[in-house]
């Protein structure tokens, strides 16, 4: 009982910082909260289950104890919420997401075909690649989540916007014919690389069954993000091993190897997307305790190499060497960063004290948002002797988001450590952003 004894003691010190509670009325608040727990742990459900039940029941009595149930949530997020989420997970099984993922594997293998792929690369190919695979995703959402109608409404009409705004809009050709995607837009390129992220956000609100509201929600979104692209990257390592093998044993009988490669690549591409997402939901408990591992190991890595890039760039300089693909590298490296501090916040303890490796995030922060401050020096300095281009304008943007991301993360970040300040608002602070 000392692990339940805790979540009450921490439950009661959080309530207790309403002035307009007495400590009688605390006490029995504290003690219908205990009856609920008997209740409930009588039925069948662990200590930790029938804890985060209980106070989600407690919550419309006191919006500092809804409050607290809503910060909690996301330390069980593996476990039940309630009865009616684990029907709603569990009820579907497995069939669905196949279904779905069979059905963006033949979206995808029919577009090929009308296309001429691969013998006619059509780079219209890649800027509807998205469009091609997400709405499968945010169906398959709709579907486990019971969305309602008015929200699947809501669900399908950035799709629609999108597919019509992408594919109308007069593309002028600045690629040659020796480009790799067979000439084409460099404008399609970037819609091709930020259509997607848009489209996630879309499968979100599909994910979150249309509810927007609460900060806990949306930050099992991010949780889902960081875990399926895990699960995705995964099981594209073990497809490669697959096809790897069946072309050195199709080879000898004189199969053409390449061509069905070609074919089973993107269906296979388009598949795991779904496959992924359902792995996540159904592991939940498994992928949970990769996350604060991964974070441990890479977290210090990327700092060191972060410090070491800040000493070189100052004492170097960057603004001879810095170019198209050193931008693309960088930008890389500062949303991996930004995926790292997600990742930690999510799986730590948000009133728990600081500890080392919050130090050293807080420093891997610190380093990347004086890198990008370098970056966006040079950048403005070029753009204001060169003058805007669409991909000038896109790198920009996106640096200025990464910048004020880093900017409230190290503010926050830092403040914690020595106690003026809890991981609580950096929590805020992603989420919100």
């Amino acid at each position: 009982m000392d692990g339940l004894e805790a979540q009450i003691a921490q439950w009661r010190s959080f309530v207790g910082q309403n002035p307009a509670l007495a400590v009688q009325e605390v006490d029995e608040l504290e003690e219908h909260l205990r009856e609920q727990i008997e209740d409930l742990t009588t039925s069948g459900l662990a200590e930790d289950e029938a804890f985060l039940v209980a106070i989600k029941r407690m919550g419309p009595v006191d919006d500092l104890a809804r409050e607290f149930a809503s910060e909690y949530s996301g330390r069980l997020w593996k476990q039940l919420t309630s009865a009616e989420d684990s029907v709603r997970k569990t009820g579907r099984g497995w069939l669905t997401a196949v279904w779905f993922a069979l059905a963006a594997a033949i979206t995808v293998e029919l577009t090929l075909l009308v296309a001429g792929y691969p013998d006619d690369e059509a780079s219209w190919l890649v800027r509807n690649a998205g469009l091609l695979v997400l709405p499968f995703l945010a169906g398959y959402f709709a579907l486990t989540r019971g969305i309602t109608v008015r929200n699947a409404l809501f669900t399908l009409v950035p799709f629609t916007v999108a597919a019509l705004a992408i594919n109308l809009y007069p593309y002028e050709e600045t690629l040659s014919d020796d480009f790799p995607l067979g000439g084409g837009s460099s404008t399609e390129l970037l819609v091709a690389a930020h259509l997607p992220v848009l489209l996630w956000f879309v499968c979100g609100f599909a994910y979150l069954g249309g509810d927007l509201r609460t900060r806990e929600s949306r930050m099992n979104f991010v949780r889902f993000t960081g875990e399926w692209f895990i699960y995705y990257v995964l099981l594209a390592l073990g497809g490669g091993v697959l096809l790897g093998l069946t072309a050195l044993i199709l080879e000898p009988a004189g199969v053409d190897v390449e061509r069905v490669i070609e074919w089973v690549l993107p269906a296979g591409a388009a598949g795991g997307v779904l496959v992924a997402a359902w792995l996540v939901e159904s592991k939940q408990a498994v992928i949970e305790n990769m996350a604060p591992v991964l974070t441990m190991v890479f977290t210090p890595l990327f700092a060191v190499m972060l410090v070491i890039a800040v000493v070189a760039y100052a004492a170097t300089g960057i603004g001879a060497a810095f170019d198209r693909e050193l931008l693309g590298a960088f930008d890389a490296l500062l949303v991996v960063v930004l995926g790292l501090v997600l990742y930690s916040i999510s799986a730590r303890d948000p009133a728990a004290p600081p500890g080392w490796m919050d130090r050293v995030q807080s420093v891997a922060i610190v380093a990347a948002l004086v890198l990008d401050a370098m970056v966006l020096g040079v950048m403005i300095t070029r753009i204001g002797d060169l003058g805007f281009t669409p991909n000038r304008t896109a790198a920009l943007g996106l640096n200025i988001v990464l910048f004020v991301n880093l900017a409230g993360s190290a503010w926050f970040s830092v403040r914690a450590l020595p106690g003026s300040g809890t991981f609580h608002r950096l929590e805020n602070w992603q989420i919100a952003y």
